[in-house]
């Protein structure tokens, strides 16, 4: 379908996706096997400039929103979407600061983001508080000029290999989710140190990291925001990157319907290639729909969260659920159809499977996504006046 892009927007496009077919395709299977963190792709990426694709230009970047952001999220995921998760985590990372940061934070760190000399990360779970966000137990102290933080943070996309990480920590534990705040915690900080790397099903190529902080000293103007601001600011960060995890759902899933399409028109059974039996387009046709549907949902929430709605939570979990239900099924569907070949690592379908799992998962697993939908929906209707039972 034609989306009506503007000429900007397709470039962006186009751009992202001779990234992916010239350089992410090639070494996908290999980063893959090695666990390899994509440096060299990152780097490639940087000269592209596609890293400040939502940092606004006075800051060094392109100017986009979360739709232009969607746009090359989606052509990376056609290519990895480890790679695409690598490159996408920093700008989850920078959304708090560009969000809620000062103006001197803002100038500190943003122009380094937007080139890609420096990588972000976003550090909120922990090992007790995963879809409990308001569980958090890193604490933050303010001593003098500084705040000094102690706690761990689990499974945090980039640990180790970004240089700023967007922390967040209690800053006044009798307040419950209000008593959060967020910081801006530097790779090199004293007290500031990395656990293992994690082995994953999928993303093998993106890196996962423990975060330990042992009295972590930073200086008191890296609080984003003000004290108590913390729950505030990662749920406004995730109205906007949400949108971003349907992006990759929906690459994802048009990969998978590309590979599986050219092979049942290459395989010949009974004499005839397997797509010309109905049952094979019936699949197909189904893969097919659900893509298009995910894209659509996917850009029309991510052109509406750029007009700044107040009802942004709700529309933004749709997109990730819908995208990453369907990036699921999509590469089941793709592995189905290729049969034994789909089960081996000669092809490209199962690493498509093993990735589609956490779209599901992180950034809010979709069950929570779910209760964030019907929670809005419940406040709607009983503002509703008309009856209609």
């Amino acid at each position: 379908m034609d989306y009506f892009l503007t000429e900007e927007q397709r470039l962006l496009q186009e751009i992202a996706y001779e990234v992916t077919r010239e350089w992410i395709r090639p070494v996908r299977a290999q980063l893959d096997e090695a666990e390899e963190f994509p440096t060299r792709l990152l780097k490639i990426l940087a000269k592209t400039d596609l890293f400040g694709v939502c940092v606004p230009e006075e800051y060094g970047g392109l100017g986009g929103g979360v739709f232009e952001n969607c746009l090359v999220v989606e052509q990376l995921a056609r290519g990895c979407v480890g790679v695409a998760t690598s490159f996408a985590a920093s700008g989850l990372g920078a959304y708090p600061i560009l969000l809620f940061g000062s103006e001197e934070l803002k100038k500190k760190y943003l122009p380094d983001i937007a080139s890609g000399k420096r990588l972000a990360a976003f550090a909120l779970t922990e090992p007790g508080a995963g879809s409990d966000v308001s569980a958090i137990r890193t604490r933050a102290v303010k001593s003098g000029d500084e705040y000094i933080i102690t706690g761990t943070k689990q499974w945090i996309t980039n640990g180790g290999e970004a240089d700023v990480y967007s922390v967040f920590a209690i800053t006044d534990p009798t307040k419950g989710p209000r008593g959060a705040s967020c910081f801006v915690v530097e790779k090199g900080d004293p007290g500031f140190s990395f656990g293992k790397k994690e082995v994953k099903l999928g993303i093998r190529a993106s890196a996962t990291r423990e975060l330990i902080f042992d009295e972590c000293r930073i200086p008191r103007d890296r609080l984003i925001g003000r004290e108590g601001m913390g729950f505030i600011i990662a749920m406004k960060t995730f109205d906007k990157s949400r949108p971003g995890i349907g992006a990759l759902g929906v690459g994802l899933a048009q990969e998978a319907l590309d590979i599986a399409a050219e092979y049942a028109r290459k395989r010949v059974q009974f004499g005839k290639s397997i797509i010309s039996f109905q049952a094979i387009q019936h699949k197909l046709a189904d893969m097919a729909t659900k893509v298009e549907a995910a894209r659509a949902l996917v850009y029309s929430v991510a052109r509406y969260l750029d007009a700044e709605p107040k009802d942004a939570s709700k529309y933004a979990a749709m997109s990730k659920i819908f995208a990453s239900d369907v990036a699921v099924e999509v590469a089941l569907e793709a592995v189905q159809i290729l049969g034994g070949y789909g089960y081996m690592r000669d092809y490209p379908v199962e690493k498509l499977l093993r990735d589609a799992k956490i779209l599901q998962i992180y950034e809010g697993t979709n069950e929570i996504q779910r209760n964030i939908i019907g929670q809005e929906l419940n406040k709607e209707y009983g503002k509703k006046k008309e009856t209609i039972l």
